[in-house]
């Protein structure tokens, strides 16, 4: 199953779950708790996913489409973010080992829940916002009233976070650094650009700005769907004039960066750090230079696609401030494993 093309997202199916929607992706147990946490606040309709396409929903209904595995999700639910081992969620269900690892995997496909190894245990938990996200638009769908609490409404109307089609919202500048502007920050801008529809523009700069964006950069972006026309390295000097657009956001995407003094930025923009390791530094094998350029691209989309479902307009300075960190502090590089070890 891809759940990138049945979502709309052109090209090959994308190596370790990249592409996935919004909200359908497999997070650490760590950041999962920390993201569930710091959004209990936000109201509680239409801020994670807005326009589940109505395949994608038949593909995540499909993954739960057996009673073991509806069993199986609710006790990871219940056991909140330190999880089930996989062999006990087998003894819960009435299943054999074997047969639960097919259930998972197919749940963790999904999208639907992720694994946790300690020792030589695997954990499974419940990817809890994948699943409010396919309740609500399951809710909306069929049920509009209960959804919105009342009459059904345009979703340009409803509470919380920006509307996707409202005319009257000014796009957030979003400013993407690092230090040679030739692979990761233009990566993010890439992406953010088709992702935000219109609420975010995003940019991306360097301190030092190689000549040419990564080749390898621009295949990844091309391969899954996303327009490369205009990227360019740039440097950080262009947004910080008096005439360039004044930035919403600045996010240092490179430990590098990070630590140099930038300039002061026009508007007083928010800021974090979102640290992704540096493709473009990698030196090996064809094969093994593909998979960081893919785990980069996977890393930016899974920070990227949580920010712009943040509900934008109901939050204060503070917690919005609180969240873009908390996306910062995503696992780099989350450990996947396809097939649970279940003690003998």
């Amino acid at each position: 199953m891809n759940l990138a093309r049945a979502n709309g997202v052109p090209g090959l199916p994308h190596p370790r779950g990249f592409g996935q929607p919004f909200g359908a992706r497999v997070w650490s147990g760590a950041v999962l708790s920390i993201y569930i946490e710091i959004t209990r606040d936000a109201r509680p309709h239409f801020d994670y996913i807005r326009n589940m396409k109505p395949n994608l929903i038949a593909d995540l209904m499909a993954a739960l489409a057996a009673e073991p595995r509806v069993r199986a999700v609710q006790a990871m639910v219940l056991a909140g973010s330190k999880g089930v081992p996989a062999g006990d969620l087998a003894a819960l269900c009435g299943v054999s080992p074997s047969t639960m690892s097919f259930h998972l995997s197919q749940l963790r496909e999904a999208g639907l829940v992720e694994s946790r190894r300690e020792g030589r245990t695997l954990h499974y938990i419940a990817n809890l916002i994948a699943l409010e996200a396919l309740g609500q638009n399951v809710t909306r769908g069929f049920c509009p009233a209960i959804a919105t609490g009342g009459a059904p409404q345009d979703i340009a109307t409803l509470p919380g976070g920006f509307s996707m089609t409202s005319n009257d919202v000014t796009p957030k500048n979003v400013l993407f650094l690092c230090t040679g502007n030739s692979a990761r920050s233009q990566i993010a801008e890439a992406i953010l650009n088709h992702e935000g529809q219109g609420r975010f523009r995003a940019y991306s700069a360097g301190s030092f700005p190689k000549d040419a964006v990564h080749p390898r950069a621009l295949a990844v972006l091309k391969r899954d769907g996303y327009p490369v026309e205009g990227l360019r390295p740039k440097s950080w000097d262009e947004f910080a004039g008096p005439d360039a657009p004044h930035m919403d956001f600045v996010f240092t995407v490179c430990d590098d960066a990070a630590g140099e003094t930038c300039p002061i930025w026009p508007g007083q923009p928010m800021t974090a750090h979102w640290g992704v390791p540096d493709p473009a530094a990698f030196e090996g094998s064809e094969a093994a230079t593909a998979a960081v350029f893919n785990d980069a691209i996977r890393m930016l989309y899974n920070r990227i696609a949580i920010f712009v479902s943040l509900p934008l307009s109901s939050l204060d300075r503070l917690s919005l401030k609180k969240r873009v960190d908390a996306i910062g502090a995503m696992a780099r590089d989350p450990a996947v494993t396809t097939t649970p070890d279940v003690p003998a």
